[in-house]
């Protein structure tokens, strides 16, 4: 699981330019954009570890369930941004990779 955590910070923080983290929370380009990349390097990270069929399911998924995530809690970490509510924002970042992590823990867990 340190390997997927890790794929999951490249993917989710080096991977998404300044555009797809400064307006996936007001526009789906963006936030389309941002999953499909990585979506993307999790399932090229994750393949050779989980194998082609169960490595494409992984990625697939939780593809979906970064959208999900990344579509309610932009809006909220884009509120508190805004607001300039820093303790609020950054406990809003954490609980959004919070829960990354346990979907990222469940689907490896479904797929293998």
């Amino acid at each position: 699981m340190p390997y997927i955590m890790l794929i999951h910070w490249v993917a989710d923080f080096l991977c998404q330019s300044r555009w797809m983290a400064e307006n996936k929370s007001k526009n789906l380009l963006a936030l389309s954009s941002h999953v499909g990349v990585y979506t993307a390097v999790l399932g090229v990270a994750c393949i050779p570890m989980l194998g082609l069929v169960p490595g494409i399911q992984f990625a697939l998924i939780n593809g979906v369930l970064h959208f999900v995530v990344d579509f309610c809690t932009s809006r909220v970490t884009s509120y508190f941004y805004q607001k300039q509510n820093m303790h609020a924002f950054f406990a809003t970042v954490g609980f959004d990779q919070y829960l990354h992590f346990v979907c990222l823990w469940y689907v490896k867990a479904w797929v293998t």
